[in-house]
């Protein structure tokens, strides 16, 4: 399908027909003026940012329908190494990653899939100079030292980043300011009944952030009785961290702190996948800049 147009609402048209099954567009057609002959505007520009999508599923899908609909960058592939290769939504779906590179030739890959592949991924993307903007949680210490020595030996920009959420990246600034006033705190999330890993990787970054915000650890009240054993849930530096898994639910996290007659709580809530979108976006531009591992969205918006 060809789209009339190349603004804002041709590129919302061409992600709806792109994520419609049995459709996609080709191109855009537009005239700058109506004196002039219509010409034809390839879909992946070749001033564009080229984008290789990690994972052709749900989560896929949509940062490829984002990526289509951003001015300046194009999806130009997918590749899952849990897939069969073929097209997908009018675009390559590829199964080896280094033949996914060295074929489509993209600038920064997006990945949000599991922390299996994530690594044999970055294997095949960092030493031909591929940028890589990942959100896949649960990675190795191992996996994460290699990551950065290699980002930097290859001049190649990274971003890691435990949620793209803007409101989370928030939550989790507010909650390390707040670390400093209060000796007591807890940490309770919430997701659907299908995430891999508990708990979530944004709950294990937030406490880390406020233990490092302060001196020593928060105090953490241990029952005298405990009927149940785990009824205080996990703990880093004093942090009592809580995962809740039920369908019905997106992402969401509650900070609580607690002082003398007063408590503090920071929410933040994911009611869809869409979320996410703007801050992976901002990171694929940002990671076009970089030349190094950077960890954190809040490093990339000067929240450090």
């Amino acid at each position: 399908m060809l789209v009339a147009g190349s603004g804002r609402m041709a590129r919302e048209v061409a992600a709806a027909v792109r994520a419609t099954p049995g459709m996609s567009p080709v191109g855009f057609v537009c005239t700058r003026d109506p004196g002039e002959r219509t010409q034809r505007v390839q879909s992946t520009p070749m001033t564009d940012t080229r984008v290789l999508v990690s994972g052709s599923g749900r989560m896929g899908r949509e940062v490829a329908a984002a990526v289509l609909a951003e001015p300046g960058m194009s999806p130009i592939g997918y590749v899952d190494g849990l897939a069969e290769p073929g097209v997908l939504q009018g675009i390559p779906l590829f199964k080896d990653a280094a033949a996914a590179c060295d074929q489509l030739k993209p600038d920064v890959v997006i990945d949000f899939t599991n922390a299996a592949w994530t690594p044999a991924l970055a294997e095949a993307c960092i030493p031909r100079g591929v940028r890589m903007v990942i959100g896949t949680t649960g990675l190795s210490a191992a996996f994460m030292a290699w990551l950065e020595s290699e980002s930097v030996a290859r001049k190649t920009g990274a971003v890691v980043a435990a949620n793209f959420a803007i409101g989370a990246v928030l939550m989790m600034h507010f909650a390390r300011q707040a670390a400093r006033f209060f000796d007591n705190a807890e940490i309770i999330e919430l997701h659907h009944d299908k995430k891999v890993d508990s708990p979530s990787g944004t709950a294990k970054t937030t406490a880390e952030l406020m233990r490092a915000a302060r001196d020593r650890d928060f105090i953490h009240p241990e029952s005298e009785k405990e009927p149940l054993p785990g009824a205080r849930g996990a703990e880093y530096g004093g942090v009592a961290i809580h995962s809740v898994r039920l369908p019905g639910h997106v992402a969401h996290q509650e900070v609580l702190f607690g002082g003398l007659g007063q408590t503090l709580t920071i929410r933040h809530d994911t009611t869809g996948r869409d979320s996410f979108m703007p801050g992976v976006i901002a990171a694929t531009r940002e990671v076009m800049k970089l030349d190094r591992l950077v960890l954190g969205l809040d490093a990339l918006f000067g929240l450090d």
